[in-house]
C-alpha cells in the first residue's frame, strides 16, 4: 500500500487524526459528560487558552527527567563497565542489583520526598532509580556477549582487559545499550510524574492533581498530553540518534 511509503511525520499525524477522530465519536456516541470525558475540541481550548501555565510546569518536568535520565544513564553505563571488567563485582553487585529491583521503586516514592523534600531532587533520584536497573542490564549483557572470533583476537594479541573491554567489548554493546535507553526513556515520564503525585509543588503531575480536584479535566488531559509531547520527543532524539549512528557505520 502507498501509504507504507510516507514519511514517519506523515504517519504520526495520521494515527494522530485517527486516534483523535476516534476519541471525538466516543464523545459523541455515549454523551458523557465533559467533566467526565471532554473531547478533542475542549482539550485543544485548554490547551491553548492555559499555554503559559503549562509550560511553565512543563519546564519543571523536563528539567527532572532530563537530569534524572542523565544521572541514571551514567551511573547504569559506569556499574554495567565496573560488572564486565570485575569478576569480584559480578559477584557482590549482581545479586544486590536484582533484588534492588525486585523492591517497586514507585512504592520508595513517599520516603525519597520525605528524605529529600518537596523539590526536584526527590523527582530525580527516583526516574534515576527507575532508568538504572535497565541500562545496566542491556549494556552489561552486550558486553559480556563478545564474539567468539573477537574474543579469540584479543586473546590472540594479548590485550588488557580493559582494552578488549574499550576496543572490543563497548564497540559490540552499543547497540544493547540504546535497547535499554528506549526502555529509559519510556519508563521516565512515568516516574517522574509518579514523583510529582506522592509531593510537590510544581510540574505537571501536581497540575494534574490541582485540575483534578477541581474538575478541570480538560486541563488534566491538557497537562497529559503535554508529557505525552515531552515523551516522543525523548524517543525521536533517541532514534535519530541511533539512526545517525547507523549512517556513520555504513561503508
Amino acid at each position: 500500500m502507498r501509504w507504507l511509503g510516507f514519511g514517519p511525520l506523515l504517519r504520526l499525524l495520521l494515527a494522530l487524526g485517527f486516534g483523535l477522530g476516534l476519541w471525538q465519536l466516543v464523545v459523541w456516541a455515549t454523551g458523557v459528560p465533559h467533566f467526565i470525558l471532554p473531547g478533542p475540541a475542549r482539550v485543544g481550548a485548554s490547551l491553548s487558552n492555559n499555554a503559559p501555565l503549562l509550560l511553565e510546569h512543563a519546564q519543571f518536568t523536563a528539567v527532572n527527567l532530563l537530569t534524572g535520565l542523565a544521572a541514571g544513564v551514567a551511573l547504569g553505563v559506569m556499574t554495567a563497565l565496573n560488572l564486565a571488567l570485575s569478576p569480584g563485582a559480578r559477584l557482590m553487585l549482581r545479586p544486590m542489583l536484582i533484588f534492588a529491583q525486585a523492591v517497586p521503586v514507585f512504592a520508595l516514592a513517599p520516603i525519597l520526598t520525605l528524605w529529600l523534600g518537596y523539590g526536584a531532587a526527590s523527582k530525580i533520584v527516583i526516574v534515576m532509580l527507575v532508568i538504572y536497573f535497565p541500562v545496566t542490564s542491556a549494556f552489561f549483557d552486550g558486553l559480556m556477549r563478545l564474539p567468539a572470533p573477537l574474543t579469540d583476537l584479543a586473546h590472540t594479541m594479548r590485550a588488557t582487559p580493559l582494552r578488549k573491554l574499550f576496543l572490543l567489548q563497548v564497540p559490540h554493546a552499543i547497540p544493547a545499550l540504546f535497547s535499554g535507553l528506549r526502555l529509559a526513556v519510556v519508563y521516565a515520564p512515568f516516574a517522574v510524574i509518579i514523583g510529582e503525585w506522592v509531593g510537590s509543588s510544581r510540574g505537571l503531575g501536581y497540575l494534574m492533581l490541582m485540575a483534578n480536584g477541581r474538575g478541570q479535566t480538560d486541563l488534566m488531559f491538557a497537562a497529559l498530553f503535554v508529557l505525552a509531547a515531552q515523551s516522543l520527543a525523548l524517543f525521536a532524539a533517541l532514534e535519530a540518534i541511533s539512526r545517525g549512528r547507523a549512517k556513520l557505520r555504513e561503508p
